[in-house]
């Protein structure tokens, strides 16, 4: 996903339509500031860590495209194949995309520490 500052009706949609009930709790977690993207000062390499809807508020480590540390990710999208992505997947992109996630810069050794716990 392009940065975009807006989303249009049409697009809110039809992104509803292809995601349902996730594109709903992602907007949530989005909208509530639960979405972090973590950077290595001289890297370009960087991790999500999303806030979870649950009264525990755990806090998932997630690839957008690629990955998620959440229960939802191994069983309905690895093991069931009935989604395109988790919540947690799916905020990450729409933060990202909206300019709306939280940068958080962090050195090479903290990020290597966070990725060790995938």
């Amino acid at each position: 996903m392009t940065c975009a500052t807006t989303v249009s009706d049409d697009q809110l949609s039809i992104l509803h339509f292809i995601f349902g009930k996730n594109f709903e709790r992602a907007t949530r977690i989005v909208d509530q500031g639960g979405v972090r993207r973590i950077s290595g000062h001289s890297t370009s390499r960087s991790i999500f860590q999303v806030v979870g809807e649950s009264r525990r508020k755990e806090e998932y480590l997630c690839f957008a495209e690629h990955f998620c540390a959440c229960y939802s990710f191994f069983y309905d999208i690895v093991n069931k194949g009935e989604q395109l992505s988790c919540k947690h997947q799916l905020a990450a992109r729409l933060a990202a995309s909206t300019g709306t996630c939280v940068d958080v810069k962090v050195s090479d050794e903290e990020l290597a520490l966070l990725l060790a716990k995938l």
